[in-house]
Protein backbone atom coordinates (compact mmCIF):
# COMPACT_ATOMS: atom_id res chain seq x y z
CA UNK A 1 0.00 0.00 0.00
CA UNK A 2 1.33 3.70 -0.92
CA UNK A 3 0.45 6.86 0.67
CA UNK A 4 -0.82 9.42 -2.13
CA UNK A 5 -1.33 13.00 -1.74
CA UNK A 6 -3.68 14.86 -4.31
CA UNK A 7 -3.32 18.64 -4.66
CA UNK A 8 -6.55 19.76 -6.23
CA UNK A 9 -10.22 19.08 -5.14
CA UNK A 10 -11.94 19.60 -8.02
CA UNK A 11 -13.87 17.09 -10.42
CA UNK A 12 -10.32 15.31 -12.00
CA UNK A 13 -8.19 15.41 -8.74
CA UNK A 14 -11.29 13.90 -6.83
CA UNK A 15 -11.83 11.38 -9.73
CA UNK A 16 -8.38 10.44 -9.49
CA UNK A 17 -8.56 9.51 -6.27
CA UNK A 18 -10.85 5.94 -7.00
CA UNK A 19 -8.80 3.70 -9.10
CA UNK A 20 -5.89 4.86 -6.13
CA UNK A 21 -8.43 4.45 -3.26
CA UNK A 22 -9.73 1.04 -4.72
CA UNK A 23 -6.40 -0.49 -5.17
CA UNK A 24 -6.28 -0.12 -1.45
CA UNK A 25 -3.75 2.89 -1.17
CA UNK A 26 -3.98 5.37 1.27
CA UNK A 27 -4.86 8.81 -0.44
CA UNK A 28 -4.59 12.55 1.10
CA UNK A 29 -7.11 14.72 -0.82
CA UNK A 30 -6.03 18.25 -0.65
CA UNK A 31 -7.54 21.15 -1.78
CA UNK A 32 -6.34 24.08 -2.70
CA UNK A 33 -7.15 27.45 -1.45
CA UNK A 34 -10.29 27.74 -3.88
CA UNK A 35 -11.89 24.41 -2.55
CA UNK A 36 -12.51 25.25 1.01
CA UNK A 37 -16.18 24.54 0.44
CA UNK A 38 -15.37 21.19 -1.35
CA UNK A 39 -13.36 19.62 1.58
CA UNK A 40 -16.23 20.74 3.99
CA UNK A 41 -18.87 19.40 2.10
CA UNK A 42 -16.86 16.07 1.79
CA UNK A 43 -15.70 15.77 5.49
CA UNK A 44 -19.65 16.25 6.01
CA UNK A 45 -21.15 14.42 3.24
CA UNK A 46 -18.26 12.01 1.83
CA UNK A 47 -19.82 12.91 -1.32
CA UNK A 48 -18.10 15.72 -4.00
CA UNK A 49 -20.42 18.29 -4.96
CA UNK A 50 -19.59 18.92 -8.11
CA UNK A 51 -18.63 14.60 -8.79
CA UNK A 52 -21.87 14.10 -7.23
CA UNK A 53 -20.17 10.76 -6.26
CA UNK A 54 -18.97 9.55 -2.44
CA UNK A 55 -15.32 9.21 -2.75
CA UNK A 56 -14.08 5.64 -1.24
CA UNK A 57 -13.06 5.68 2.90
CA UNK A 58 -9.92 5.96 2.39
CA UNK A 59 -9.77 8.92 0.92
CA UNK A 60 -9.00 11.39 3.47
CA UNK A 61 -10.20 15.50 2.78
CA UNK A 62 -7.83 17.92 4.15
CA UNK A 63 -7.59 21.83 3.66
CA UNK A 64 -4.61 23.29 2.16
CA UNK A 65 -3.11 24.81 5.68
CA UNK A 66 -2.53 21.26 6.19
CA UNK A 67 -0.18 20.35 2.85
CA UNK A 68 3.00 20.87 5.19
CA UNK A 69 1.75 17.48 7.78
CA UNK A 70 0.24 15.54 5.14
CA UNK A 71 3.25 15.28 2.50
CA UNK A 72 5.99 14.31 4.67
CA UNK A 73 5.69 10.33 4.15
CA UNK A 74 3.83 10.60 0.53
CA UNK A 75 5.33 8.32 -1.78
CA UNK A 76 3.48 10.27 -4.22
CA UNK A 77 2.13 13.61 -4.71
CA UNK A 78 -0.74 13.73 -7.52
CA UNK A 79 -1.09 18.10 -9.21
CA UNK A 80 -4.54 18.16 -9.58
CA UNK A 81 -4.93 21.98 -9.83
CA UNK A 82 -6.13 23.89 -12.89
CA UNK A 83 -3.25 25.43 -15.54
CA UNK A 84 -3.83 28.45 -13.52
CA UNK A 85 -2.62 26.95 -10.18
CA UNK A 86 0.59 25.63 -11.16
CA UNK A 87 2.66 28.45 -9.83
CA UNK A 88 0.87 28.67 -6.82
CA UNK A 89 1.25 25.12 -6.34
CA UNK A 90 5.20 25.23 -7.27
CA UNK A 91 5.06 27.98 -4.18
CA UNK A 92 3.44 25.76 -2.02
CA UNK A 93 5.24 22.70 -2.70
CA UNK A 94 8.54 24.43 -2.26
CA UNK A 95 9.27 24.29 1.59
CA UNK A 96 7.35 21.22 2.28
CA UNK A 97 8.54 18.84 -0.65
CA UNK A 98 11.03 15.81 0.59
CA UNK A 99 13.37 15.71 -1.72
CA UNK A 100 13.03 12.28 -4.56
CA UNK A 101 8.70 12.17 -4.03
CA UNK A 102 8.05 11.69 -7.71
CA UNK A 103 5.51 14.21 -9.01
CA UNK A 104 2.39 13.45 -11.04
CA UNK A 105 0.81 16.09 -13.14
CA UNK A 106 -3.14 15.59 -14.54
CA UNK A 107 -2.60 19.36 -14.99
CA UNK A 108 -2.97 20.17 -18.62
CA UNK A 109 -1.63 23.12 -20.51
CA UNK A 110 1.60 25.11 -21.82
CA UNK A 111 2.93 28.27 -20.68
CA UNK A 112 4.88 31.02 -22.61
CA UNK A 113 7.30 33.60 -21.95
CA UNK A 114 7.72 35.16 -25.43
CA UNK A 115 10.54 33.86 -26.27
CA UNK A 116 9.82 30.07 -25.63
CA UNK A 117 6.95 27.93 -24.66
CA UNK A 118 7.07 25.36 -21.96
CA UNK A 119 5.59 22.18 -20.18
CA UNK A 120 3.45 22.87 -17.06
CA UNK A 121 5.18 20.18 -15.52
CA UNK A 122 8.80 21.99 -16.09
CA UNK A 123 6.70 25.61 -15.24
CA UNK A 124 6.30 24.07 -11.86
CA UNK A 125 9.32 22.71 -10.98
CA UNK A 126 11.22 26.32 -11.59
CA UNK A 127 9.53 27.21 -8.04
CA UNK A 128 11.59 24.32 -6.48
CA UNK A 129 15.36 24.66 -4.97
CA UNK A 130 17.59 23.33 -6.74
CA UNK A 131 18.25 20.74 -4.94
CA UNK A 132 14.24 19.44 -5.15
CA UNK A 133 14.28 20.17 -8.78
CA UNK A 134 17.63 17.64 -9.39
CA UNK A 135 16.38 14.90 -7.49
CA UNK A 136 11.89 15.34 -8.25
CA UNK A 137 11.46 13.01 -10.65
CA UNK A 138 8.16 14.17 -13.00
CA UNK A 139 5.27 12.25 -14.61
CA UNK A 140 1.90 13.40 -16.62
CA UNK A 141 -1.34 11.74 -17.25
CA UNK A 142 -2.38 12.33 -20.49
CA UNK A 143 -5.19 10.95 -22.70
CA UNK A 144 -9.10 11.00 -23.07
CA UNK A 145 -10.38 11.05 -19.36
CA UNK A 146 -14.11 12.57 -18.28
CA UNK A 147 -13.73 13.56 -14.93
CA UNK A 148 -17.71 11.89 -14.30
CA UNK A 149 -17.12 9.00 -16.32
CA UNK A 150 -13.91 8.07 -14.40
CA UNK A 151 -15.74 8.58 -11.39
CA UNK A 152 -18.42 6.73 -12.18
CA UNK A 153 -16.14 3.74 -12.40
CA UNK A 154 -16.71 4.02 -16.78
CA UNK A 155 -13.76 2.36 -18.79
CA UNK A 156 -11.30 5.06 -19.30
CA UNK A 157 -8.03 4.90 -20.87
CA UNK A 158 -4.70 6.70 -20.88
CA UNK A 159 -0.88 7.40 -20.79
CA UNK A 160 1.62 7.56 -18.11
CA UNK A 161 4.62 9.68 -19.25
CA UNK A 162 7.86 10.57 -17.62
CA UNK A 163 11.72 9.71 -18.16
CA UNK A 164 12.10 7.00 -15.94
CA UNK A 165 10.50 3.99 -17.44
CA UNK A 166 10.80 1.96 -14.46
CA UNK A 167 8.88 4.27 -12.00
CA UNK A 168 6.52 4.75 -14.84
CA UNK A 169 5.94 1.06 -14.74
CA UNK A 170 5.69 1.12 -10.69
CA UNK A 171 3.24 3.87 -10.86
CA UNK A 172 1.23 2.58 -13.56
CA UNK A 173 0.62 -0.66 -11.42
CA UNK A 174 -0.65 1.48 -8.49
CA UNK A 175 -3.33 2.97 -10.72
CA UNK A 176 -4.41 0.36 -12.92
CA UNK A 177 -7.95 -1.25 -12.58
CA UNK A 178 -10.35 -3.17 -14.04
CA UNK A 179 -12.23 0.39 -15.70
CA UNK A 180 -8.52 2.43 -15.25
CA UNK A 181 -6.40 0.96 -18.59
CA UNK A 182 -2.59 2.37 -18.30
CA UNK A 183 0.03 2.70 -20.75
CA UNK A 184 3.18 4.13 -20.32
CA UNK A 185 5.11 6.60 -22.57
CA UNK A 186 8.57 7.99 -22.20
CA UNK A 187 7.47 10.85 -24.71
CA UNK A 188 6.59 13.91 -22.26
CA UNK A 189 7.45 16.15 -24.45
CA UNK A 190 4.77 14.67 -27.12
CA UNK A 191 1.96 13.56 -24.78
CA UNK A 192 2.17 16.93 -22.73
CA UNK A 193 1.68 19.00 -25.72
CA UNK A 194 -0.50 16.68 -27.43
CA UNK A 195 -3.40 16.94 -24.16
CA UNK A 196 -2.43 20.97 -24.03
CA UNK A 197 -3.16 21.76 -27.54
CA UNK A 198 -6.64 19.60 -27.58
CA UNK A 199 -8.41 21.92 -25.91
CA UNK A 200 -7.71 24.98 -28.01
CA UNK A 201 -8.72 22.62 -30.84
CA UNK A 202 -11.87 21.89 -28.88
CA UNK A 203 -13.32 25.42 -28.69
CA UNK A 204 -12.43 25.62 -32.45
CA UNK A 205 -14.67 22.27 -33.11
CA UNK A 206 -17.19 23.81 -30.01
CA UNK A 207 -17.48 26.75 -32.65
CA UNK A 208 -19.10 24.76 -35.27
CA UNK A 209 -22.53 24.20 -32.66
CA UNK A 210 -23.05 28.61 -32.29
CA UNK A 211 -22.42 28.56 -36.62
CA UNK A 212 -25.03 25.84 -36.85
CA UNK A 213 -27.43 27.76 -34.63
CA UNK A 214 -26.85 31.04 -36.41
CA UNK A 215 -27.81 29.72 -40.07
CA UNK A 216 -30.08 27.03 -38.96
CA UNK A 217 -30.65 23.60 -40.38
CA UNK A 218 -31.09 23.19 -43.42
CA UNK A 219 -34.50 21.83 -44.83
CA UNK A 220 -33.56 18.16 -44.54
CA UNK A 221 -32.18 19.00 -41.10
CA UNK A 222 -28.58 18.62 -42.28
CA UNK A 223 -26.19 19.76 -39.92
CA UNK A 224 -22.22 20.39 -39.47
CA UNK A 225 -20.49 17.79 -39.51
CA UNK A 226 -18.49 17.95 -42.21
CA UNK A 227 -16.80 21.41 -41.31
CA UNK A 228 -16.44 20.21 -37.35
CA UNK A 229 -14.45 17.22 -39.22
CA UNK A 230 -12.69 19.24 -40.76
CA UNK A 231 -11.80 21.85 -37.73
CA UNK A 232 -10.96 18.61 -35.78
CA UNK A 233 -8.67 17.25 -38.62
CA UNK A 234 -6.58 20.67 -38.97
CA UNK A 235 -6.30 20.72 -35.06
CA UNK A 236 -4.65 17.14 -35.28
CA UNK A 237 -2.71 18.43 -37.81
CA UNK A 238 -1.56 21.24 -36.37
CA UNK A 239 -0.68 19.52 -33.05
CA UNK A 240 1.85 17.18 -35.29
CA UNK A 241 3.77 20.04 -36.13
CA UNK A 242 3.67 21.54 -32.67
CA UNK A 243 4.96 18.29 -31.55
CA UNK A 244 7.73 18.22 -34.06
CA UNK A 245 8.79 21.44 -32.75
CA UNK A 246 8.32 21.07 -29.11
CA UNK A 247 10.84 17.58 -29.67
CA UNK A 248 7.94 15.38 -28.70
CA UNK A 249 7.14 11.89 -31.19
CA UNK A 250 5.02 11.64 -33.77
CA UNK A 251 3.52 8.24 -32.35
CA UNK A 252 1.49 10.55 -29.36
CA UNK A 253 -0.87 12.76 -31.48
CA UNK A 254 -2.46 9.79 -33.25
CA UNK A 255 -3.16 8.05 -30.18
CA UNK A 256 -4.78 8.30 -26.61
CA UNK A 257 -2.77 11.74 -26.02
CA UNK A 258 -3.55 13.77 -29.44
CA UNK A 259 -6.17 12.17 -31.42
CA UNK A 260 -8.24 10.55 -28.14
CA UNK A 261 -7.91 13.14 -26.38
CA UNK A 262 -9.45 15.58 -28.83
CA UNK A 263 -12.09 13.63 -29.39
CA UNK A 264 -13.70 13.43 -26.04
CA UNK A 265 -12.93 17.40 -25.33
CA UNK A 266 -14.87 17.68 -28.63
CA UNK A 267 -17.50 15.75 -27.43
CA UNK A 268 -18.93 18.50 -25.20
CA UNK A 269 -17.57 20.59 -22.00
CA UNK A 270 -16.84 24.25 -20.98
CA UNK A 271 -14.72 24.26 -24.70
CA UNK A 272 -18.11 23.35 -26.33
CA UNK A 273 -19.92 25.90 -24.77
CA UNK A 274 -17.63 28.72 -24.98
CA UNK A 275 -17.62 27.93 -28.54
CA UNK A 276 -21.29 27.62 -28.96
CA UNK A 277 -21.11 31.39 -28.26
CA UNK A 278 -18.57 32.39 -30.18
CA UNK A 279 -20.03 30.71 -33.19
CA UNK A 280 -22.94 33.20 -32.56
CA UNK A 281 -21.23 35.72 -33.39
CA UNK A 282 -20.52 37.35 -29.47
CA UNK A 283 -16.85 38.25 -29.35
CA UNK A 284 -15.01 36.14 -26.30
CA UNK A 285 -14.90 38.95 -23.87
CA UNK A 286 -18.23 39.71 -23.84
CA UNK A 287 -18.82 35.91 -23.78
CA UNK A 288 -16.43 35.20 -21.07
CA UNK A 289 -18.11 38.44 -19.33
CA UNK A 290 -21.55 37.53 -19.73
CA UNK A 291 -22.09 34.07 -20.21
CA UNK A 292 -19.44 31.95 -18.48
CA UNK A 293 -18.17 34.39 -15.63
CA UNK A 294 -17.17 31.53 -13.11
CA UNK A 295 -15.94 29.08 -14.91
CA UNK A 296 -12.83 27.82 -16.42
CA UNK A 297 -12.63 27.69 -20.22
CA UNK A 298 -9.32 25.68 -21.03
CA UNK A 299 -8.87 26.59 -24.29
CA UNK A 300 -9.13 29.95 -23.62
CA UNK A 301 -6.83 29.64 -20.87
CA UNK A 302 -4.39 28.62 -23.20
CA UNK A 303 -4.70 30.85 -26.11
CA UNK A 304 -4.55 33.32 -23.46
CA UNK A 305 -1.17 31.33 -21.86
CA UNK A 306 0.56 30.96 -25.27
CA UNK A 307 -0.28 33.54 -27.53
CA UNK A 308 1.76 36.39 -27.19
CA UNK A 309 4.60 33.70 -27.75
CA UNK A 310 3.24 32.05 -30.58
CA UNK A 311 2.55 35.40 -32.50
CA UNK A 312 6.09 36.29 -31.32
CA UNK A 313 8.02 33.17 -32.74
CA UNK A 314 5.44 33.20 -35.80
CA UNK A 315 7.05 37.04 -36.36
CA UNK A 316 10.47 35.73 -36.06
CA UNK A 317 9.65 32.99 -38.73
CA UNK A 318 10.54 30.61 -35.38
CA UNK A 319 7.40 28.67 -36.41
CA UNK A 320 5.90 28.13 -39.67
CA UNK A 321 2.68 30.50 -39.71
CA UNK A 322 1.42 28.64 -42.93
CA UNK A 323 1.47 25.33 -40.74
CA UNK A 324 -0.78 26.86 -37.81
CA UNK A 325 -3.88 28.53 -39.16
CA UNK A 326 -6.73 27.49 -36.98
CA UNK A 327 -4.18 27.94 -34.06
CA UNK A 328 -3.87 31.88 -35.03
CA UNK A 329 -7.11 32.16 -35.63
CA UNK A 330 -8.41 30.68 -32.27
CA UNK A 331 -5.35 33.12 -30.88
CA UNK A 332 -7.10 36.19 -32.47
CA UNK A 333 -10.66 35.15 -31.89
CA UNK A 334 -9.87 34.77 -27.59
CA UNK A 335 -6.97 37.62 -26.84
CA UNK A 336 -7.97 39.96 -30.06
CA UNK A 337 -11.94 39.25 -29.61
CA UNK A 338 -11.74 38.57 -33.39
CA UNK A 339 -15.02 36.79 -35.02
CA UNK A 340 -15.59 33.26 -36.25
CA UNK A 341 -14.08 33.09 -39.57
CA UNK A 342 -12.09 29.89 -40.68
CA UNK A 343 -9.10 30.51 -42.73
CA UNK A 344 -10.31 27.03 -44.86
CA UNK A 345 -7.90 27.71 -48.11
CA UNK A 346 -5.00 27.69 -45.43
CA UNK A 347 -5.69 24.37 -44.07
CA UNK A 348 -3.28 21.26 -44.68
CA UNK A 349 -0.57 23.30 -45.74
CA UNK A 350 2.78 24.71 -44.21
CA UNK A 351 6.08 22.43 -43.35
CA UNK A 352 4.35 19.30 -41.30
CA UNK A 353 7.22 16.56 -41.27
CA UNK A 354 5.24 13.87 -43.32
Amino acid sequence: MAKVLVLGAGVMGSAFTMPLADNGHAVSLVGTHLDTDIIEEIHETRVHPRLCIRLRDNVAPYTYDRLGEVIRDADLVVIGVNSLGVDWAGEMLRPVLPEGTPLLFLTKGLAGDGERLHLLPHRLRMHLTPSQQKHTPLMAIGGPSIAGELAAERDTCVVITGEDADLLERTAAMLRTRYYHVWTSTDMVGVETCVALKNLYALAVGCVGGLLAKAGKASNDAVMHNLAAAIFAQGLWETAYMVDFMGGKRHSVFTLPGAGDLYVTSMGGRNSRMGWHLGQGVPYSVAKREYMPDETIEGAQLAQAIGPTIEALTAQGVLDAAALPLMLKMIEIVCHDAPVEFPWDAFFAGSVRE
